[in-house]
């Protein structure tokens, strides 16, 4: 068994660089070597579900694969398979069907590094970290539902988790899921007419822990499930706490009466790091990892890469990796030049154009000395944005739009930053901008 598991998990770290995060999370993740033996694999899987769709989708691609870690070529079965504890936490073990099957919600997979200690609080995320904290000492009690919502890589699922880890460390029965996982195991219930028996498992618990409702926005059956175990929970002064990348009224396709439930109780965001939390971040990890990297390098990247958590990480993996292979000392000079090849200054045309489309102006406009209402908030978003996710400074930008002074560019990306926090009307505007670029396959650093 402890064989075939660690031969899996093998398997699964190549897989992940060769299937989308999507297919990955969903079909993926969850799963684990059970046997090995001279001409067939066994790999355990949450339900029936997960196990049709690998057999008949990935089946030829995870073969192959297994092949090349143990070097011979063996048959490969999925089974619906409980292991009964995951990383030292229960797993309940919902309930058997025909053939052993089960369609159990997926609970205690916790990742060991995501607790409230490893959490770096800072002015982005501040509300959300006491609020979570809140939650997993006093269930039921203060903020329910608790919903957090923000960008990819902001720390939503890192305060899911930490909640978890907190309330199984206190004896509380609690279930994580994500949408994914909650529309899979759902799908398998109606197949098998065990939709009562699917929300009857939600019944004994003391905290739900749900992950990117936004991926069921778009399937009524789903959320008219999700809306019958959130009333049951909520009447009963269970805790639930929710994420998503935007709030629930900015959901067009969320139902009205699931978005009033969702928003009756304390909605809080997070934003992306300021430069102290980015820079108490890579201090974190380059600890962590025990990498020797000087401060005034970590104070480079914490000015550098403004970006998520997961991209300070990846940047620092990457000088960490380059200064190994080259034998060169991480100094100011050599961090400037590997960065550039990271996080290299993209043309900000790209984002002038896409915010000047989606005001319905003309880049000239856009650039110009008009300062109606709609060019003015249109020029403020592009300087939000060239700011935000680019590594051009407050003076480049300023010459990008016309060339406007240093403070001017200041200003208005600080009226952008913390109206951001307040106006679900701007965070939309400013997300529909940041799609309509990846539509157009435009750069994420240009925009």
């Amino acid at each position: 068994m402890e064989a075939a598991k660690e031969i899996w998990q093998k398997v699964l770290g190549e897989l992940q660089i060769q299937v989308s995060r999507a297919n990955y999370a969903t079909w993926l993740k969850n799963s684990y070597g059970i046997s090995c033996q001279e001409d067939s694999f066994l790999v355990g899987v949450p339900n029936a579900f997960v196990a049709e769709w690998l057999t008949k989708r990935l089946y030829a691609l995870v073969r192959k694969t297994l092949a090349q870690v143990i070097g011979r070529d063996v048959d490969i079965r999925f089974t619906v398979h409980s292991q009964g504890h995951v990383q030292g936490h229960p797993v309940f073990a919902g309930s058997q069907t025909d053939g052993g099957t089960t369609t159990r919600a997926k609970t205690g997979r916790f990742n060991a590094k995501h607790t409230f200690d490893s959490f770096v609080v800072g002015e982005s995320n501040r509300l959300a970290h006491a609020a979570a904290l809140e939650v997993a000492e006093n269930p039921g009690l203060a903020y329910n539902p608790l919903f957090i919502y923000g960008d990819t890589g902001y720390g939503k699922t890192h305060l899911l988790h930490a909640i978890g880890h907190k309330a199984v460390g206190n004896g509380l029965e609690v279930i994580y899921t994500t949408a994914e996982q909650f529309t899979s195991e759902f799908v398998v219930a109606v197949k098998k007419r065990l939709v009562e028996e699917f929300r009857d498992r939600f019944k004994s618990i003391e905290i739900l822990l749900f992950d990117d409702i936004q991926f069921i926005a778009n399937k009524k059956q789903t959320q008219q499930s999700f809306f019958h175990i959130f009333n049951e929970l909520h009447n009963s002064s269970k805790q639930v706490v929710i994420t998503a990348d935007r709030p629930p009224q900015d959901m067009d396709l969320l139902s009205n009466k699931l978005k009033s439930r969702l928003q009756c109780g304390l909605t809080t965001g997070l934003q992306a790091p300021d430069y102290e939390s980015r820079l108490s971040i890579l201090r974190a990890k380059a600890e962590e990892a025990m990498a020797p990297i000087s401060e005034e390098v970590l104070e480079l990247l914490a000015e550098r890469v403004r970006g998520s958590a997961r991209q300070l990480e990846g940047a620092l993996i990457y000088l960490g990796a380059q200064a190994k292979l080259t034998g060169r000392e991480l100094t100011r000079q050599t961090v400037n030049i590997l960065l550039t090849s990271i996080t290299g200054k993209q043309d900000t045309k790209l984002t002038v154009q896409a915010t000047a489309e989606y005001f319905a102006l003309s880049v000239e406009e856009l650039t110009g000395n008009s300062r109606n209402r709609k060019t003015s908030l249109a020029r403020q978003i592009a300087m939000y944005l060239m700011r935000q996710e680019s590594n051009y400074s407050f003076a480049e930008i300023g010459r990008e739009l016309g060339h406007r002074n240093h403070a001017t560019i200041i200003h208005g990306y600080q009226k952008i930053a913390a109206e951001i926090m307040v106006n679900s009307k701007l965070r939309g505007q400013i997300m529909d901008i940041r799609e309509m670029c990846t539509r157009n396959k435009l750069s994420p650093e240009g925009c």
